[in-house]
């Protein structure tokens, strides 16, 4: 099972792109939202592959991101769709705008892309929503995280600046974070400096 391949873009057209690895090409169907980033013919070029095994064919897939890829296990695991929709609906929207709208249920804006009739918008949001949901539940968590750690390490990298030992000022700051959960960082160095003084 191909999972990733990198190598030098030989060939690209809107229907598929050939990448050379050591003189093997390999034949790798993109949707657009890919195709429209790839760099010019003889660069190197990495692609997140999905392999669809068929009876008597093995097609490969291939996406920039790995957010694209794991939409497109996704759509293909809706009832009726098939890995040649699924690059389609991919083509015909953003990954944000896709997942915003199958978790809004926003099955007009799903249906208002090229190849996907109403019933199909409607499997999409049906067997998805629920699932795209909480992965963009999980990914508003984690970004939140990284803000909050990123005011942390700024916080007590300013105080060390100001001539504070930097394990005396991580324990200020985290003591400070741990009674003002919401504190900006100017209200973290305030309170953080006030408990170094004393």
């Amino acid at each position: 099972m191909i999972a990733k391949i990198s190598g030098v873009l030989s060939f690209k057209s809107i229907e598929y792109i050939v990448i050379d690895i050591n003189g093997i090409g390999y034949k790798i169907f993109v949707p657009y939202s890919t195709y429209y980033h790839l760099p010019e013919k003889g660069s190197r070029l990495t692609l997140h592959i999905y392999t669809h095994l068929r009876n008597d064919a093995i097609a490969l897939f291939g996406f920039l991101m790995e957010e694209e890829k794991k939409l497109f296990e996704a759509l293909i695991g809706v009832s009726k769709i098939g890995p040649k929709l699924a690059t389609n609906i991919l083509s015909g929207t953003s990954v944000e705008e896709l997942e915003t709208a199958i978790s809004g249920k926003d099955i007009e804006k799903i249906n208002s892309i090229p190849g996907v009739g109403r019933k199909t918008a409607e499997r999409i949001v049906l067997e998805l929503k629920d699932k795209i949901a909480c992965g963009l539940e999980k990914a508003d968590e984690l970004s939140k995280k990284d803000e909050e750690d990123d005011v942390l390490i700024d916080s007590v990298s300013a105080l060390v600046n100001l001539g504070y030992h930097k394990k005396a000022a991580a324990e200020a700051v985290k003591k400070t974070r741990e009674s003002m959960k919401d504190a900006t960082f100017e209200e973290i160095i305030r309170s953080s400096l006030k408990a170094l003084v004393k």
